[in-house]
């Protein structure tokens, strides 16, 4: 689930103070930052064709439902695994659509590209992004597929994580497609409205690009459970529903 906040004018008056009060509020990079040259090796051999992962299932039909708030303001995502692929350096990968929507009306749909390696980890391996934009929903600038303009493919989740572990999720400079992930540990406790869940993988994530740390918690079997900005952001979501076809 890949969301982004929806920014709101600001006041004429007291612009000035709020970017300060912004600028101020920032966390800075965290230690485990990544830095330097990144080049992932993608070998098609390597790959398997569905993505099964404990933490990360993707199995084609699945329907997400989450609900949350960004700001003050409810918002929901729905993401569903299509019965679709697309390949991506010479990789087969699994497209999810996933749309964020306000008081019934979408904001934003994006359909993101998975892999699975022969190891267990998800490979991210682009998005196409579209946002509101003059009541139509046009591609975002930070939309990229690995190999197109140097985009690289990046991991969504590892095979068997481990707390301590630091990766990148995707790398396309141009777009601002920077994120990065550390483990936190695999023995949370979390309870949303789509159930109470113990031995709970957390993790961290991290962007230069819009600098917040943002935690998510995965329940092996189902996938991603919970997430929320912990700090440079108000920002929640939770899982309410799971459906299959």
């Amino acid at each position: 689930m890949r969301l982004r906040m929806v920014a709101l004018p600001l006041i004429v008056g007291v612009a000035t103070v709020f970017a300060v009060s912004a600028a101020a509020s920032r966390p800075r990079p965290p230690s485990w930052a990544l830095h330097g040259p990144y080049s992932p090796k993608i070998d098609s051999s390597e790959f398997v064709a569905a993505v099964n992962n404990r933490y990360f299932p993707l199995k084609p039909g699945t329907r997400f439902h989450y609900a949350g708030l960004v700001e003050a303001t409810p918002q929901t995502d729905d993401m569903v695994v299509l019965h679709r692929t697309k390949e991506i350096l010479g990789v087969r990968s699994t497209v999810v659509r996933d749309t964020v929507s306000e008081h019934g009306k979408p904001l934003e749909r994006t359909f993101d590209w998975y892999a699975q390696d022969k190891h267990g980890n998800v490979w991210y391996m682009g998005e196409d992004s579209l946002e509101l934009e003059h009541g139509r929903l046009v591609r975002a600038d930070d939309s990229w597929q690995s190999g197109v303009n140097g985009a690289k493919p990046g991991i969504i989740m590892r095979g068997n994580p481990q707390p301590g572990e630091v990766y990148r999720q995707e790398y396309y400079p141009p777009g601002g497609a920077l994120d990065q992930a550390r483990v936190l540990n695999r023995t949370a406790t979390v309870k949303v409205p789509y159930g109470s869940f113990r031995r709970v993988l957390t993790t961290v994530e991290w962007s230069p690009v819009e600098p917040q740390f943002e935690q998510k918690s995965y329940v092996a079997g189902i996938g991603e459970v919970a997430e929320h900005v912990t700090h440079g952001g108000h920002e929640s979501f939770q899982l309410v529903s799971v459906t299959r076809t």
